[in-house]
């Protein structure tokens, strides 16, 4: 065998990942993902704010962790704290704060520090991808806990926790968004909350609220206290500047109370979470505060409405679809016949990717008329063309829609 055909793969563990296809870049109508609006990165105060902090603190970037420890750079950390206490009524300190590389590096060490192969979390049944991957390779039984419109239903809730009592099954913990809920983009109402907390209360359990997408509801609605607030003794709380920021950063932190944190930290092995761009987010927070948010909150409410006016003139009454509240996702059904999965490829084929409904539920089958498609990346042109193309497409391969935009699909 020479060097040159050398082949690495056959030294690959047997726990290996499957292989992933080679990066191929954004398509025309970028519809997957949590990417967010372009024309809203506020490049130039990003680029005053960097040359600041540089200039300033540029030395320390000598330092693992800029000589201060594993938590996260301190003015970052005090920026998450003012920012909870302002906008969601969370008190804590800036010692309960880690700041991680994306919130899903968060979920990743609460996996490896509180589950074991065979505990039970439960999770909405229609549920953030990543979550849901995490808890299922750290070996969880994920079971879901229903909703409606506004997100979880108490009722049944209740129930299933009785259910599983009655068996001598505790959950390890509750994952829940209940602000702007990934997909479905719903709002758990204030008396809803209430109740988890009651419920979890009573069974005695942790709740995990993943609170990524708070800052961006709309203006019109109520985002209600963060669970966190309600019950700062039995939260976990998960944040992110990916949406509020710019999704490239990688920054998203959690807050815990130091004995958990304490065991939290032995599983960052990364050397930290990159101290350059924390100076730079935490300069750029401390000079404009609120700014890029209520930015953010206008342009991606505008998006929606665009996608909401799209998916109704192209779908009409095949779809059911409820505008979110928030965010930068839209959360569709057709027909119970249709299973979007099978329209991936072609729609790939068509320059359109989406993000399928059996990905993002605990029960998988039980979404596969589902899907999701993310507004914020696209501009609107792209995003009325694009709802267009995924009309054509579903009608092509399912027959579903027959109309579309007052247009016979089939003449």
């Amino acid at each position: 065998m020479s060097e040159a055909s050398f082949d690495f793969t056959r030294l690959l563990a047997p726990t290996a990942a499957a292989p992933a296809p080679f990066p191929a870049g954004l398509p025309r109508y970028p519809f997957v993902g949590g990417h967010n609006d372009p024309e809203q990165v506020p490049a130039e105060l990003i680029a005053e704010a960097a040359a600041a902090v540089i200039r300033r603190e540029g030395a320390d970037l000598a330092k693992y962790h800029l000589g201060r420890g594993p938590l996260g750079v301190p003015a970052l950390r005090q920026c998450v704290v003012d920012k909870l206490a302002k906008r969601r009524g969370i008190i804590t300190t800036i010692d309960e704060v880690l700041i991680t590389s994306g919130s899903n590096q968060a979920i990743d060490f609460l996996c490896r520090t509180m589950v074991a192969p065979g505990d039970t979390v439960l999770a909405e049944e229609h549920c953030y991808e990543g979550a849901l991957k995490r808890f299922q390779a750290a070996g969880a039984r994920v079971l879901p806990m229903a909703m409606d419109a506004d997100g979880i239903v108490m009722e049944v809730l209740a129930a299933q926790l009785e259910w599983l009592a009655s068996g001598g099954l505790k959950p390890r913990f509750i994952y829940t968004i209940p602000t702007v809920q990934n997909p479905t983009g719903s709002i758990l109402p204030t008396d809803r909350r209430e109740a988890l907390i009651a419920l979890a209360r009573l069974h005695d359990l942790a709740i995990l609220e993943d609170d990524c997408y708070a800052d961006l509801v709309w203006l019109d609605q109520n985002p209600g206290p963060a669970l966190k607030a309600l019950a700062p003794e039995r939260v976990l709380y998960i944040g992110s500047f990916s949406k509020s920021f710019a999704p490239a950063v990688r920054l998203g932190y959690l807050i815990a109370p130091w004995p958990l944190m304490s065991r939290i930290l032995p599983a960052k092995t990364d050397a930290g979470t990159g101290a350059l761009d924390q100076m730079i987010v935490a300069e750029y927070l401390s000079r404009q505060p609120d700014e890029l948010i209520e930015r953010l909150r206008s342009a991606l409410h505008a998006k929606m409405r665009v996608m909401i006016e799209a998916v109704e003139r192209e779908f009409g009454t095949a779809v059911e679809c409820r505008a979110p509240k928030g965010g930068i996702f839209v959360w569709l059904k057709l027909p119970d016949h249709v299973d979007v999965r099978t329209l991936v490829a072609p729609a790939e084929q068509a320059g359109l990717v989406f993000n399928p409904g059996p990905s993002w539920a605990v029960e998988p089958e039980a979404a596969r008329s589902f899907l999701r498609l993310c507004f914020a990346l696209p501009t609107e042109d792209q995003i009325v063309e694009g709802v267009a193309t995924l009309a054509r497409i579903c009608f092509q391969q399912t027959g579903i829609p027959a109309i579309a935009g007052n247009r016979r699909l089939d003449a």
